[in-house]
C-alpha cells in the first residue's frame, strides 16, 4: 500500500509541476510577443514609406487637343493669320498620399496615423502617343515647338482638374488607407486609426 501511495504521490507532484512549468512557458511565450510588438513610430514609419506606392491611384486619358491662335494688334485678330492642329494623345495621372510625411503614435497595440492630404503626383502626355492632325499652313503665322507645347501643358491642366473633379484625390486617400490598415494589422497592432489632418490630437 505505501508503494502505490508513494507513486500516487509522485505522480501527482509530477502533474502539479509540469502544469505549473506550462503556465509559465505559456505567460512567457506571451509576454515575449506582447514585447515583439513593441514598435515605435520609427519603425511604422520605415515598414510603411518603402511600399507607397502600393496606394497610388492612376487615371488613363486619351483625348483630342484642339489648338487655334491669331497674330493679334491690340488684342484683335489679324485675318488671315489663323494658326491651328488638332493633337491626339493617350497619357495617365497619378495622386497619391506622402506616407513620408505622416504622423505616427504608437501606444502598445494601438496606432494612430495621421495622413497628409492627398495630392497629384504627376501628369503625363506619352509623346509617343501623340498624333498631329489638320496642321495649319500659314506663312504669315507658321506653326512652332512652343505651339505644341502650350497645347500640351494646358491640356495637362484640364486633365488634372478633370480627374479631381472625378475624385482621384478621394480615391486616393482610401487607398493609402486600406494599403496602411493591412500593413498595421500584419505587423499586430489591434486598434488602428487613421485620419486625414496634419497634426494628432493629443488628450487633455
Amino acid at each position: 500500500m505505501n508503494i502505490i501511495k508513494r507513486r500516487f504521490n509522485f505522480i501527482t507532484l509530477f502533474f502539479i509541476a509540469t502544469t505549473i512549468l506550462l503556465a509559465i512557458l505559456l505567460v512567457s511565450v506571451n509576454f515575449s510577443k506582447e514585447k515583439e510588438l513593441g514598435y515605435d513610430s520609427t519603425a511604422v514609419l520605415n515598414r510603411v514609406v518603402p511600399i507607397q506606392e502600393l496606394a497610388l491611384i492612376k487615371y488613363n486619358y486619351s483625348g483630342v487637343i484642339g489648338y487655334k491662335d491669331f497674330v493679334k494688334i491690340l488684342k484683335i485678330n489679324v485675318p488671315l493669320t489663323e494658326k491651328s492642329f488638332l493633337l491626339k494623345y493617350n497619357g495617365y495621372i497619378k495622386a497619391g498620399v506622402d506616407f513620408e510625411n505622416m504622423k505616427v503614435e504608437v501606444s502598445g497595440k494601438d496606432v494612430h496615423i495621421s495622413l497628409p492630404r492627398a495630392r497629384i503626383l504627376d501628369t503625363m502626355i506619352d509623346e509617343k502617343s501623340i498624333k498631329v492632325y489638320n496642321e495649319s499652313m500659314n506663312a504669315f503665322n507658321p506653326l512652332t515647338i512652343a505651339d505644341y507645347n502650350k497645347a500640351i501643358v494646358k491640356e495637362k491642366d484640364t486633365m488634372m482638374n478633370d480627374a479631381i473633379s472625378q475624385g482621384i484625390l478621394k480615391d486616393a486617400s482610401k487607398q493609402a488607407e486600406v494599403v496602411l490598415t493591412s500593413i498595421m494589422k500584419d505587423m499586430g497592432f489591434e486598434n488602428i486609426k487613421i485620419t486625414q489632418e496634419i497634426r494628432i490630437p493629443r488628450p487633455n
